[in-house]
Parts: structure tokens; C-alpha cells; sequence
């Protein structure tokens, strides 16, 4: 009898071991995660195998795009965020795949595919070392999620012991219906990025 119960305490204390390391120690997800490299808009982030600097944030109601020739306007339920980059690939060229918007609760909004017809200025980009790219990385949030948030920028989608860029969005001022302060109307996506050829 005294043995059974020697056991079950012995098994009993193994069990809250176990469990003691299990909550106190990283997860492995956290242990082979992404390295943030992290900065704010206008900052350049230099990651392992590409440079980035965000140099605009705009926020619209509606975006104006082409495809094949024909004018599309696409709406959303939310606000637009559209966020200018400048990228330069480092030692090789590389391809930057992945870019999401974390708000300030913690919701994550993955770069939109609303837009995967046009093929130049958005993802996936391809940069060579001293040719610098500019992109537009284009989110649809909630109103409320477009203040204090950050920007994850990735050269994979799993970005496993590789950098990540966060680029910290700060508070943003919201108008009387809600939205960011400085919200347009319609965001012209045709335009040429800052006088960069289409």
C-alpha cells in the first residue's frame, strides 16, 4: 500500500513538472520564430537579406486600379491602408513575398489578394543589390485597428530564424465617422509610386 501510494505521489509530481515546463518555457514556434528587426515609418530596417523603408501611409475609402484596360474601383467594408516601401536587396537578390498589418488589438490582416492582377508595385517583389524597388503594400482593416500598428514584412512566408521588418505605425488621429484622420475618398492606384515608372 505504501508503495502504490510512493508511486502516485512520484507520478503526481512528474505530471506537474511536466506541466511546470511546459507553461514556464517558450513554445518551439517562439523559439524558431521570425528575429524582428523593428523601426518606424521613415526609418530604413535592415534585415538579413533586404533593407526597407516605409515612406508614405495613406488611408482610403476606395482604390482606383486598371486591369487589362479597364478602370475597376474596389471597395471595402473598412478603410484602405496603403503603405508606401522602398526596398533594396542586400548581399543577393531576393524576393519579399509577405506583409501584414498587426492592429492594435493584435488582429493581423494579411496584404490584400484583391489586388494579385497587377503585377508591378505590389507583392511579391523581386530587388537586386543597389537597384532600389518601391512597392505599395495594401491592407483592408477595421477603422478602429489603422492607430498603433505595426507592419510585418517578410521575405517568406515562413520566415522561420530569418529577420522580420516591424515598422510601427503610431497613433493616428480618427475623424467623426471613425475613420483615420486624412482618409481620401478614392486612392488612385494608377499613378505612377512617386514619379517611379509604372
Amino acid at each position: 500500500m505504501m508503495r502504490r501510494l510512493a508511486n502516485l505521489v512520484l507520478l503526481l509530481v512528474a505530471v506537474a513538472f511536466c506541466y511546470g515546463l511546459q507553461i514556464s518555457k517558450p513554445h518551439y514556434g517562439d523559439l524558431i520564430g521570425p528575429i524582428p528587426v523593428r523601426g518606424k515609418v521613415g526609418d530604413t530596417i535592415v534585415g538579413r537579406s533586404f533593407e526597407v523603408r516605409a515612406e508614405k501611409l495613406e488611408f482610403a475609402r476606395k482604390l482606383k486600379t486598371d486591369r487589362f484596360g479597364e478602370t475597376k474601383v474596389l471597395t471595402t467594408g473598412g478603410v484602405w491602408a496603403v503603405v508606401t516601401v522602398a526596398f533594396e536587396a542586400r548581399a543577393a537578390s531576393t524576393t519579399v513575398a509577405i506583409a501584414s498589418w498587426r492592429g492594435s488589438t493584435g488582429l493581423i490582416y494579411d496584404h490584400t489578394e484583391r489586388l494579385s492582377f497587377i503585377n508591378n508595385g505590389f507583392l511579391p517583389v523581386t530587388v537586386d543589390p543597389g537597384l532600389p524597388r518601391k512597392a505599395r503594400l495594401v491592407f483592408e482593416v477595421r477603422p478602429e485597428e489603422a492607430g498603433n500598428a505595426t507592419v510585418l514584412i517578410s521575405s517568406k512566408l515562413m520566415a522561420a530564424l530569418d529577420s522580420q521588418a516591424e515598422i510601427s505605425i503610431g497613433p493616428v488621429a480618427a475623424l467623426s465617422d471613425g475613420m483615420p484622420a486624412g482618409t481620401v475618398d478614392t486612392l488612385d492606384l494608377t499613378q505612377p509610386i512617386d514619379g517611379q515608372a509604372k
